[in-house]
């Protein structure tokens, strides 16, 4: 099923889609407006599920065991310290 209807575009954007038509790249205004509908909604999708994604990891740090600063100064320290020992700078 298709709906048509009636949409505003700037002078720019109607230029563009025209010359994609022009060019063989589209068959038609619709087909232009379609497409850029399509990739509107994969991208929407995509950042929905990268949204989700990062509140789970975000929810699990706030879930996970916490260490003082000192104490993470420490590991630091002792990390820079086991690498260099090791010949690495």
């Amino acid at each position: 099923m298709s709906v048509k209807l009636s949409i505003s575009l700037t002078d720019e954007q109607d230029a563009f889609a025209r010359s994609l038509v022009k060019s063989g790249q589209y068959s038609s205004m619709s087909s232009v407006v379609q497409q850029g509908l399509e990739l509107l909604r994969r991208k929407t999708e995509a950042e929905t599920v990268e949204t989700e994604a990062l509140r789970e990891l975000l929810e699990s740090r706030l879930k996970g065991l916490t260490i003082s600063a000192i104490q993470m100064e420490s590991r630091v320290d002792a990390m820079i310290t086991r690498k260099r020992s090791r010949g690495m700078k």
